[in-house]
């Protein structure tokens, strides 16, 4: 059983996250995965507008909520920190992804010109 683990690892099959680890290498893969993350950004950074919205309203009207008033607020501005939090993270991710899609493209187009000139000279 322990023989077959190391040829279904090396073997293209999906990692934790269901990525293809032979997949993982292109450029298109990881452009892909930015466009992802930035998306992702987006809607958690709408979600922490909305929360900001909702804060001001609490702050506002703080009076319509009694006692619970602060804890309304407390909890509302941990749920907006926590998603710009998440929403920056998200865009450093996609940063990364971008880097290494752009250089990976690099790469190819350099190994293909060589591939290209070894042709020529040949």
């Amino acid at each position: 059983m322990a023989l077959f683990l190391p040829g279904l690892i090396a073997s293209g099959t999906p990692n934790a996250y269901g990525e293809d680890t032979n997949q993982s290498n292109s450029s298109e893969y990881h452009i892909a995965r930015a466009k992802y993350y930035e998306e992702t950004a987006m809607n958690l950074s709408i979600k922490a507008r909305e929360q900001e919205q909702l804060l001001e309203h609490y702050e506002e009207k703080s009076y319509l909520y009694g006692k619970r008033a602060q804890d309304l607020q407390a909890h509302t501005w941990a749920l907006m920190r926590k998603y710009r939090r998440a929403s920056m993270e998200n865009l450093t991710k996609a940063a990364d992804h971008r880097r290494i899609g752009s250089d990976l493209e690099k790469n190819n187009y350099f190994s293909s010109r060589q591939q290209e000139d070894e042709l020529i000279s040949n």
